[in-house]
């Protein structure tokens, strides 16, 4: 095309990060891990499995050896014998949280989960319902079904348990992670009304497949179960999926960890809603992380979408429309509600109202993100209209020039979102811009050359 390109590594993927951490935890053994994002949220993670009784070292940026867990009191991991409660600090990080209190479940010993900032105001309650059957004790200290909380188990004998995921899939997740540790067998079924965020229970079976203890995973089919290929699973419906794990040990392994394409998205939209091309390397074309549906949300809206391959690499390249605005959308984002703060500003650039639906979850994230968005969003003159479920987001036209103040909430995706503002030639201000090290501690680096771009082009 001619056309000048700014090129962007991909961050690696968080989802992926912390469960390879765990996978690498649980395994008797040594494992090396090479891409994994350090950042507050996986270095909670890691604290926390220490606690447990791995050990982390650093060799080099992103790079890790990983010493399993020795076998614990009753001949598996996660052991911590009959002393105090290991204390599990999972700071701000709601994956460390959920995954760690199924995963912790089918240790031996007791577990003390708390947190900072809205930890304990984000609900856990669906594990406790979930693994009390079981025989696991969840003693919660302050409120009911929230943080801070005592788990106290003898480990999990098998048997039959179902997993609510209305507010998220990683109490799914976290109940898997712990399926193989168990004493027998565990069929692990779908319960409630609804499933959100399906995609990101693919990459617990991807990882739990990595590390040698792979789910069985089935649908139903007529009045049976059938096993099912899990990468072929797009959406999860209650009663009709389960999964059955047998009793397995972890194993030691070297894993390189994919580039993310939720912390990718910021990028991919500057391309579509600039006028410089965005070009991406590190991200997996055939990726089952539920976030790579940004490019069918972009191309949607009227972005052009390119794959290429230069030396073996995979590359992705996102430009605006051939000619005109994006065009707004309706799009259900159920399955990937990380990117409905890049949707939403991208929405901004549009022509015509974009409706986002099933994502009411966003309210229990690190800030009610429907309430933030639509306040925030408002401040530069688009409408905004919070939905039962969802956000409508009505353009307006983006005066450049202006400075623009916003409020974080203590939300990295709240500022990682918002900066897309700068290519309509507005200079937004953060109240805390350091929180994007909650998951991106390098975003600002890497998103310079896109404002330069952005400068340049209204110059």
């Amino acid at each position: 095309m001619g056309e000048t390109v700014i090129r962007v590594q991909a961050p690696a993927s968080k989802s992926l990060s912390h469960r390879a951490l765990i996978g690498a935890a649980l395994a008797n053994g040594e494992s090396r891990l090479t891409g994994v994002l350090e950042s507050q949220d996986t270095a909670r993670t890691m604290g926390c499995l220490t606690a447990c009784g791995a050990c982390f070292k650093r060799v080099a940026p992103g790079e890790y050896v990983v010493a399993g867990m020795a076998d614990g009191p009753q001949g598996g991991p996660l052991g911590v014998g009959s002393g105090a409660p290991a204390d599990l600090n999972v700071g701000e990080s709601g994956t460390t949280c959920r995954l760690l209190a199924g995963v912790v479940a089918a240790g031996r010993g007791s577990f003390r989960i708390h947190g900072e900032g809205r930890m304990h105001e984000r609900p856990l309650g669906e594990p406790a319902r979930a693994l009390e059957p079981l025989g696991v004790r969840f003693r919660f200290e302050e409120k009911p079904g929230y943080p801070p909380v005592v788990i106290e188990t003898t480990g999990l004998p098998g048997g039959e348990a179902d997993v609510r995921l209305e507010e998220s899939s990683q109490y799914l997740s976290g109940v898997l992670l712990a399926a193989p540790l168990a004493r027998g067998p565990l069929t692990i079924g779908i319960g409630g009304e609804k499933a959100v965020s399906w995609p990101y229970v693919s990459l617990t079976l991807q990882t739990m497949a990595d590390f040698g203890v792979p789910a069985v995973v089935e649908a139903l089919s007529g009045d049976r179960f059938a096993p099912v290929d899990y990468a072929t699973v797009s959406s999860a419906a209650p009663g009709r999926l389960r999964f059955q794990v047998a009793p397995g040990r972890y194993q030691p392994r070297t894993l390189q960890v994919e580039g993310d394409w939720s912390n990718a998205s910021y990028f991919l939209a500057a391309g579509a809603v600039g006028q410089t091309p965005v070009c991406v390397t590190g991200l997996r074309q055939g990726s089952l992380q539920g976030d790579r549906a940004i490019l069918d949300i972009l191309a949607a809206m009227g972005a052009r979408v390119a794959w290429d391959a230069e030396n073996g690499v995979e590359t992705v390249t996102v430009s605006g429309p051939e000619s005109g605005r994006l065009r707004g959308v309706h799009v259900d984002m159920g399955a990937c509600p990380d990117l409905v703060p890049t949707v939403a500003v991208a929405a901004c650039f549009a022509e015509g109202p974009t409706t986002i639906v099933n994502v009411a979850h966003l309210r229990i994230k690190e800030s009610d993100r429907l309430q933030a968005l639509a306040t925030e969003i408002a401040k530069t003159g688009c409408g905004t209209e919070i939905l039962p479920d969802g956000l409508v987001v009505t353009p307006a036209p983006l005066l450049a020039g202006r400075r623009i103040e916003f409020c974080t909430y203590a939300d990295h995706r709240l500022v990682m979102g918002p900066a897309l503002f700068t290519l309509a030639g507005i200079t937004p201000v953060f109240d805390k811009p350091g929180c994007v090290a909650k998951s991106f501690p390098g975003f600002w680096d890497a998103f310079a050359p896109i404002a330069a771009a952005a400068k340049g082009a209204k110059a």
